[in-house]
């Protein structure tokens, strides 16, 4: 049976699709009239965005573009001055003394952009990293203020992979509009020499970079639709890499041979990004040979212009000379606008993205009402609540009333999926109610400021962080209440942790992450008892516990539990377990199914009513 097995192909990755809002490319029902619309645009809101994080570098970096391009109109203006003594007759070194004065306006002209350009760089460094980092910060504060239930619509982590890449692509925005800006300033005072030694030449050259530009937009349009179409699939990627490569869950990856298909989950994901990539080459190839062909039509034409005005002598070989420079100039400043355009353009549909992305986060940040819940929390009730997920069929609550006050302990019991890890997001307001209220002190919680709802809450989830900070931050996190570790230690003796953090290599300011050089691991019970201990130094009205002790040893579930009724007297205690024997603490149990609370009551009284808790009991004492 294993041979067989062995034998049999694994599964491909699973194709993703979804549908909604976020399942439309936003590019797709663009024109190409609104899409190039936008530059001027995406222009404007990089200039924002750069005059926000250094207002002076911005400041120096318009300067050295309008150098730059005053320096490019004075040096054609010399060329032209220049070249009429040189190309005129006489001896050469009365015709070098009389074209010098002009030869050093040129030399002086083309110090002066090389000056610029070397500033407009500095400035550049200036702003682009901490306008990453400020877009970055933006992103991860906007996913961390975002209300918990909208990671929960379909395409939201999605469209955070889309908004991850506007974050990448702020590297190179600035560099991107700089140039541009330069280009088009280069472009229009080397263009107005031009028109003034011939006017035909200008319409000619700009026909000639048209086609190449009407390209670049195309081909821009092309790789962001192929970028958009593997969002899906680069997202799961990355967590399939992050998964595969982080170092605690080596062990389930090697010892339930788990490499090879992992390996191939990654490699077959990647080669169907690949395939959509190359499927676009094809595109992007016609795009490029129309485009080079229609602007090689103008361009010779450009050229047979200037060469039939010299061979008929209709310019002078002096101005000739100049418009051969210019034309040069013009045409590499209307090539580099051409790329450094799609280059703008290209940022354009990752910052929409990025900026889609925060704006969507922003109406789902929490907007409840100013209502300000203090302590002591006296009672919590719950009225008629209900709950779905979005997407779901069956609510996840289901019409639940129930009465908490300070002093008791309340244990929530039931099999896996009957809601009870979703009744405790309703009552500490992670989520909303759909239907009912949750009233705290009187006061609803879709009406009360959630900060003061969490200050006053101490939640240990099931899926607790194992955070890669000191085991002092790891138990304040980063909210001391002094300068005293005094706190600090009392927690971490409630949960029978001091003797294993006095024995680490730093005690509370060892490093709790193995991969860091300097940093050690704890065990996965050891962990639970840090969690544990996070929630018992905020000493908050609210404690909740979702199986807080699954990874401990019996001794230390023991001792977690009889501190927790030791504590119980000034706070609101909710313990969900599904290890029965430990809800003899509680002063009240309620059991859930479906949704529902279908029995509830003392531990003596359900383990006699015969109901949902005696058989779940048994059937925990019999194994």
């Amino acid at each position: 049976m294993s041979t067989s097995t062995r034998t049999v192909p694994p599964p491909a990755p699973a194709e993703i699709n979804y549908s909604g809002h976020y399942s439309v490319n936003p590019l797709g029902e663009a024109s190409f009239r609104s899409l190039c619309a936008q530059l001027p645009r995406v222009l404007g809101r990089i200039t924002a965005m750069a005059w926000a994080i250094d207002r002076r570098a911005v400041l120096l970096l318009l300067t050295c573009q309008v150098a730059t391009g005053v320096s490019a109109a004075v040096l054609l203006t010399a060329t032209a001055r220049a070249m009429t003594p040189l190309l005129g007759a006489g001896a050469v070194a009365d015709r070098l003394r009389a074209a010098l004065p002009a030869l050093v306006v040129v030399a002086c002209a083309s110090a002066t952009a090389r000056t610029a350009l070397a500033v407009a760089r500095y400035a550049e460094r200036r702003i682009t990293p901490r306008l990453m980092t400020a877009t970055d910060t933006t992103l991860v504060e906007a996913v961390c203020r975002v209300e918990a239930a909208a990671c929960a619509v379909d395409g939201f982590s999605d469209r955070q992979e889309a908004a991850e890449m506007g974050v990448t692509r702020t590297q190179v925005m600035v560099m991107d509009a700089q140039r541009f800006t330069s280009a088009l300033i280069r472009m229009v005072t080397a263009g107005a020499v031009v028109t003034v030694l011939n006017p035909l030449v200008l319409p000619l050259l700009l026909l000639a970079v048209a086609p190449a530009a009407v390209g670049a937009v195309l081909t821009a349009r092309v790789d962001y639709d192929t970028h958009y179409a593997n969002i899906a699939d680069r997202n799961v990627r990355g967590m399939t890499r992050w998964w595969a490569t982080t170092p605690k869950y080596g062990d389930e990856v090697r010892a339930n041979g788990m490499t090879d298909y992992l390996l191939y989950w990654y490699r077959a994901l990647s080669e169907r990004v690949d395939r959509r990539t190359l499927a676009a080459a094809p595109r992007t190839l016609r795009i490029a040979l129309s485009s080079s062909f229609a602007g090689g039509v103008f361009l010779t034409a450009t050229w047979g212009l200037l060469a039939w005005l010299a061979v008929t002598g209709r310019v002078a070989p002096a101005v000739a000379v100049t418009a051969v420079v210019a034309v040069q100039t013009t045409l590499s400043a209307l090539s580099q606008l051409v790329m450094e355009g799609a280059a703008v353009f290209h940022t354009s549909l990752y910052l929409g993205d990025m900026q889609a992305f925060f704006d969507h986060a922003a109406e789902r940040a929490p907007r409840r009402g100013g209502a300000v819940v203090g302590e002591p929390v006296e009672e919590i009730r719950l009225e008629e609540v209900s709950y779905r997920y979005p997407g779901k069929d069956r609510a996840a609550v289901d019409g639940i009333s129930l009465a908490l006050r300070r002093g008791e302990i309340l244990a929530v019991v039931g099999v896996n999926g009957s809601g009870k890890s979703t009744l405790t997001r309703l009552i500490t307001g992670i989520y909303l109610a759909d239907k009912g209220r949750v009233v705290w002190n009187g006061t609803d919680l879709a009406d009360a400021d959630p900060a003061t709802v969490w200050d006053n809450t101490g939640l240990v989830p099931q899926i607790f962080a194992q955070w890669p900070l000191r085991v002092r931050e790891n138990v304040t996190l980063g909210q001391p209440r002094s300068h005293d570790d005094g706190p600090v230690w009392d927690a971490v003796e409630a949960v029978g942790m001091r003797e294993s953090v006095e024995e680490l290599p730093a005690g509370l300011d060892t490093l709790l992450a193995r991969e860091i050089f300097g940093g050690t691991e704890l065990s996965g019970g050891q962990w639970q008892r840090l969690a544990c201990s996070r929630a018992l130094y905020r000493r908050p009205p609210l404690l909740i516990l979702d199986e807080p002790t699954s990874q401990m040893d019996p001794h230390g579930e023991h001792a977690i539990f009889e501190h927790i009724k030791a504590i119980s007297a000034d706070r609101i205690t909710i313990v969900i377990t599904h290890r029965l024997e430990n809800t003899r603490i509680a002063d009240r149990i309620v059991v859930m199914d479906r949704g529902r609370i279908t029995e509830q009551g003392t531990y003596d009284d359900l383990v006699h009513a015969g109901g949902t808790f005696a058989d779940l009991l048994r059937l925990s004492q019999d194994r």
